[in-house]
């Protein structure tokens, strides 16, 4: 059973046609396969479920080694023409190339070796090609002796860890945010005089404008930017220069600071090393404060979807302030139905990266000693994570926020005929007073105007000017 499992991971599809070592002996693998033993062994002792490592954090990890590589070359402990040949490799793994030779799943060793070591073989084997000599012969590359050289798992995988989330929210996750805050201010500042009944408790209450609303909107949008950048902050710490323990055994001391330059100019994100190299590799209490951050953020976002589907719900029978896009037909039996489906979307994809964001909070307690053990699961709620978000506020704000409409005619309508109106009036003839009044509309059918005049406290222009929707929103 486990080798057949495996065998969705053999890229070639083809019968095996080489044999390789790893310490504890030999391997059969695919003839043209990059990845080696290591690798190849992984893969058989972890066929759980289908979600592999995610392809940013393979990209990252290939930066991680190619920086390595240029570091060791300048500290003048790696020949120049194998460190060549890693750099190249490495970077070809950067760029994609070699997505399909990273066959081990996310449910493995938990600090991450066996992804280490893939890397390591996959660098190994290419440098062979490229060198001319056979795939497994470790020339002139060695996966351990060269290619992980200066390292461990334990300081490799939770770098490219952090260098792969700062590069997510960067290039994902903020540019979708900010595209929805600017679409959000748009609305705030097209809708600032569209008056609408406010609610608390799901109640009628004072009035507000439709831009108050999407302005508040556009501050939660505000925010979770803000959010993110400190969580982007959080993760520019790097366990590169820790090796095995943090203690730094077998790597040059200037070593972790350097690869963190490196890193810095191939990513264009400032890096820097580990303030303490044993907190960075045993607690990931940094995961845990950024999968806050973003479970914060899903809240917010979450709310803006709710919000904005149920101000569209009619068309008849319900609030009916807002027309959402019609995008899809909403029901298989009622013609011309049309449900808020971005809306729904994105309260999906909120509640599903919430839970992701939870299981990494539960992660960052397993950190026992001088390790966390759950990096690989880190990688992939987290990467999984941003991308879902960052892909549901995008198609979101395209699909659903930019062609909202607001129905003026049902604002106006619910502003003027609600009886919290009255709170206006409590400056004027106290609050015992005003609620006598409201009751007296409620109860009689009277508009709130027409209540104060028949009790006499105001006139009709007195009563009109003070229970102006508009001046009650902007305190005018």
């Amino acid at each position: 059973m486990l080798a057949v499992l495996s065998t969705r991971f053999m890229n070639s599809g083809k019968s095996v046609g080489r044999t390789e070592k790893d310490s504890m002996g030999e391997m059969q693998l695919p003839a043209s396969s990059l990845f080696g033993a290591s690798t190849q062994r992984a893969v058989m002792n972890f066929p759980v479920g289908n979600l592999r490592m995610p392809i940013g954090f393979i990209r990252s990890l290939g930066r991680v080694k190619r920086a390595c590589a240029i570091a060791n070359r300048e500290l003048g402990i790696l020949d120049p023409e194998i460190a060549s040949k890693i750099e190249k490799a490495a970077g070809e793994i950067v760029a994609g190339m070699h997505d399909s030779q990273f066959p081990v799943g996310i449910f493995q060793t938990g600090s991450g070796t066996s992804t280490n070591m893939n890397a390591n073989e996959v660098i190994a084997n290419r440098c062979s090609q490229l060198a001319g000599e056979p795939l497994g012969s470790k020339i002139p590359v060695h996966p351990n002796d060269h290619a992980n050289l200066s390292q461990s798992s334990n300081d490799v995988i939770p770098t490219a860890l952090h260098v792969s989330i700062v590069l997510a929210l960067k290039e994902k996750l903020v540019p979708s945010l900010k595209g929805l805050e600017s679409e959000l201010e748009r609305k705030e500042e097209a809708w600032r005089k569209i008056i609408k009944i406010g609610r608390t408790h799901t109640m009628d209450a004072v009035p507000i404008t439709m831009g108050q609303v999407f302005g508040g909107y556009a501050m939660q949008a505000t925010k979770s930017l803000e959010r993110i950048d400190r969580a982007s902050n959080v993760m520019r710490e790097l366990a590169i220069g820790g090796t095995a323990v943090g203690t730094g055994l077998n790597a040059p001391e200037a070593f972790g600071s350097l690869v963190s330059r490196l890193l810095s100019e191939d990513a264009g994100v400032e890096f820097r090393e580990a303030r303490n190299h044993f907190e960075a590799q045993s607690a990931r209490d940094d995961a845990m404060e950024v999968a806050g951050l973003i479970a914060a953020v899903t809240a917010s976002l979450g709310k803006i979807a709710s919000d904005i589907r149920l101000l569209g719900s009619g068309p008849r029978a319900g609030l009916s302030e807002l027309k959402l896009p019609s995008v899809q037909p909403g029901s298989s039996i009622m013609p011309g139905k049309v449900n808020p489906v971005m809306c729904e979307m994105l309260v999906q994809v909120c509640h599903y990266v919430s839970g992701l964001c939870s299981t990494v909070q539960r992660c960052g307690s397993d950190g026992q000693f001088e390790l966390n053990t759950t990096l690989p699961l880190i990688a992939h709620c987290l990467l999984e994570g941003i991308e879902c978000l960052g892909s549901g506020v995008e198609v979101f704000t395209e699909r659903c926020v930019k062609g909202l409409v607001v129905n003026e005619d049902q604002c106006r309508a619910y502003a003027e005929n609600s009886l919290m109106l009255v709170t206006a009036l409590n400056p004027k003839i106290g609050y015992d007073k005003a609620a006598v009044i409201a009751k007296k509309a409620y109860e009689e059918g009277l508009t709130l105007v027409e209540a104060v005049v028949q009790s006499g406290e105001l006139s009709e222009d007195e009563a009109r000017s003070i229970l102006d929707p508009l001046k009650m929103a902007y305190q005018e």
